[in-house]
Parts: C-alpha cells; sequence; structure tokens
C-alpha cells in the first residue's frame, strides 16, 4: 500500500472529519462557481465563506448545506472582521455552536481548520508562541532548526487561520502573550534576535464561554484587540428542531446507525423539555418553572438525542420511542443530585403528566427517575 493510499484509508475510517474534508465538495464547488474578489490567500470570496455557513444553492445545482442555523448578520460580520486587520471572538453561553463556526470558518477561509490551541487551566506559553527540540537545543544551541513553532506562528508565517478554543480558561499571563501577535502582527524570539512577522492572510478565532465569567477574565488590552460576536441560543424552538434533526443526522451517519423516521416526535419533545426549563416557563406561558443548575444547551439535546438513537438501534425495533430520550434527558437535567432532582420531579408532575400525548413520556421518565 502507497503513502497516498495508507492516507485516504485513514480518512475514510476517521470517527470525526475534519471540515475541510467532510465538506469537501461543497468547498470545491464553491469556489469553481464563486467569481467574486478574495481577501489575500483566502479559497472563497466573503459571500462564498457565508453561502458555506448558511447554505444555499448554487447555479450549477449543487446544494451547500446549512452548517449554522442563526442570524446571516452575525455571520457576515464574523466573515468581515477576518477580512480586517481584526481577530474574532466568538462568545455565547455553552453549546451555541462556536466551535462548530470557528472550524468552519477556518476551513472556507483557510481550507485548513487544525491550526488550533486548545485553551485549558495549564495551557502553557508555547502553545501560544512557540516552543523547543531540547535535543536540538541540547546539542546544537538555539537555532531555527530546534525551535518547534505552535499554530499561531505556523499561521503568522502562511497567511492562515489559527483557532484559540475556550480563551478564558487559559491563564491570564499567557493570555496576554497574545497582545503583541494580534496588535503588531509580530512575533519575537528573542532567543535568535530575530522574529516571525504575520503574512497577508493571517487571522485569529478565538472562543469563549460567557457561563466562565470570571475564571479567567480578558484585560481590557485584550478584549480590544477583538471583534466579538455574541452566538445566541436559536430564537424558536422550530429553529432549534432544525438544527438538532440536521446534526443528528450527521452524526448518525458517521456511526452507522439506521436512521430514525419518526424520530422528530423524540427529537421535539426533548426540545421542548429543553427549552421549558431553560426558560423557566412552559411554552404557552402559563406556568412559571423552576431552572436546573445545568445549562441544557442545543448541543446536550443532539446528544440526548444521538444516544436515544443508538438504544433503539441496538436494544430496540429501531424507532425512536419516550423509553430512548428519557435517560439523557435525566443525566443533563439533574447534574445537582439534590436542587435539580427537586426541580426536574416537579416539572414532571406539573407539566409532563398533564400533557396530552406525552404519557409515555412520564411513565419513561418516572422509570428511570426512580
Amino acid at each position: 500500500m502507497t503513502v497516498s493510499e495508507t492516507t485516504a484509508a485513514v480518512d475514510v475510517q476517521a470517527l470525526r472529519p475534519h471540515a475541510e474534508d467532510a465538506f469537501a465538495h461543497e468547498l470545491k464547488a464553491l469556489a469553481a462557481a464563486d467569481d467574486r474578489p478574495r481577501p489575500a490567500r483566502w479559497k472563497l470570496s466573503p459571500w462564498a465563506v457565508a453561502t458555506y455557513l448558511l447554505g444555499g444553492a448554487l447555479p450549477d445545482g449543487t446544494v451547500i448545506t446549512p452548517k449554522y442555523v442563526g442570524p446571516r448578520r452575525l455571520v457576515e460580520v464574523a466573515v468581515t472582521t477576518l477580512a480586517t486587520d481584526r481577530a474574532l471572538l466568538l462568545l455565547g453561553v455553552p453549546g451555541t455552536a462556536k466551535t462548530w463556526v470557528s472550524e468552519h470558518l477556518a476551513a472556507a477561509v483557510s481550507g485548513d481548520s487544525t491550526l488550533l490551541v486548545q485553551g485549558t487551566a495549564g495551557t502553557p506559553e508555547e502553545a501560544v508562541r512557540y516552543g523547543w527540540n531540547y535535543a536540538q537545543l541540547l546539542a546544537h544551541g538555539p537555532s531555527r532548526d530546534a525551535l518547534v513553532p505552535s499554530p499561531l506562528m505556523r499561521a503568522m508565517s502562511d497567511g492562515m487561520t489559527a483557532r484559540i478554543e475556550e480563551l478564558t480558561r487559559i491563564p491570564a499571563d499567557v493570555q496576554d502573550s497574545l497582545i503583541t501577535i494580534l496588535s503588531e502582527k509580530t512575533l519575537p524570539i528573542p532567543e535568535l534576535g530575530q522574529e516571525v512577522q504575520a503574512v497577508r492572510g493571517f487571522n485569529v478565532i478565538a472562543t469563549a464561554n460567557d457561563r466562565d465569567r470570571g475564571v479567567n477574565e480578558l484585560s481590557s488590552a485584550l478584549r480590544r484587540r477583538f471583534n466579538t460576536v455574541v452566538l445566541p441560543l436559536p430564537a424558536t424552538p422550530d429553529a432549534e428542531v432544525d438544527i438538532v434533526s440536521r446534526r443528528v443526522d450527521q452524526i448518525g451517519r458517521s456511526l452507522d446507525l439506521p436512521a430514525a423516521p419518526d424520530g422528530m416526535t423524540e427529537i421535539r419533545r426533548v426540545v421542548t423539555v429543553f427549552r421549558e426549563l431553560r426558560d423557566g416557563v412552559t411554552t404557552d406561558g402559563r406556568t412559571k418553572l423552576k431552572s436546573p443548575s445545568g445549562t441544557l444547551s442545543t448541543a446536550e439535546a443532539i446528544s440526548v438525542v444521538t444516544n436515544g438513537l443508538a438504544l433503539a438501534a441496538h436494544f430496540g425495533d429501531g424507532l425512536l420511542r419516550p423509553g430512548d430520550v428519557a435517560a439523557g434527558i435525566l443525566g443533563a437535567v439533574v447534574r445537582d443530585p439534590a436542587a435539580d432532582r427537586v426541580v426536574w420531579q416537579e416539572y414532571l408532575e406539573t407539566v409532563v403528566r398533564e400533557r396530552d400525548g406525552w404519557k409515555d413520556f412520564y411513565r419513561a421518565c418516572r422509570e428511570v427517575s426512580a
């Protein structure tokens, strides 16, 4: 087997292909149809990048599937930001598709979404700037050959888009190492008396969870270097149902799960439960509810339905039923065993029990809650 054949085999087996691989045919079709001006080193024009994210149909009949369901203007502002010299910060509560949008933006703009720094409490400065190959360093001293570039350094050199996930989880002193990169577009290497200057096309997309406020707040100096776009939760139940059903279908196909022909009933039920508990009021506005401690995000709804689909496929008749999603909903709602269980039991008895067509769901939830 040749190297190319081995790589192809690995790609086929990838559990979760990168965006530029999973949607390569759409990106290729967009590039062929795109006759609008493109910023330096961009694979597509800003219009085509927005179309890739929001979906549409091309003159040749190619259908571009929506990657993000939300306000078009937010996507246009995000894409336009990347075409300037300001970095982009995607802010929102957990589960609002910040990482998903970040990945697809990088894939459409640069054709590569893998220049990624994952923010954690232990992220070192080397992950943002550069590190050293210590064997080379000890043998030959400081040199460019001994230097290990960070994803940001590579993006600067190649005019690409770098991504930083969970920026507010990174320690404050490491965050501040971004200031010179974002403002001067320069990365000094004092050990060598050199610097790396960003070439045209370089930019940064960062994501941050606004529930993490106070973990490692961004300094005012760093925040000024970003244009912030807040990604909201889906505005309507129908929009959220659409998002969940699309993602469940994509994930199910990647896991070889059979499609659930009657799954929309349970998807809509999961979304309804999550939205009511999240908003603290029933859909009809008649009953006030207590909200649990968890976020009950769209991403969690996708996880609950996907797990239910797997249960139905492997331990049921393939049809998604109330019993397949009940345990997942319980796990998502009851994060604090004491306080959240009270909230859940009250919701079951005052809302679910009395709702027409929800008797099977009520019984399934009572069974897993016992």
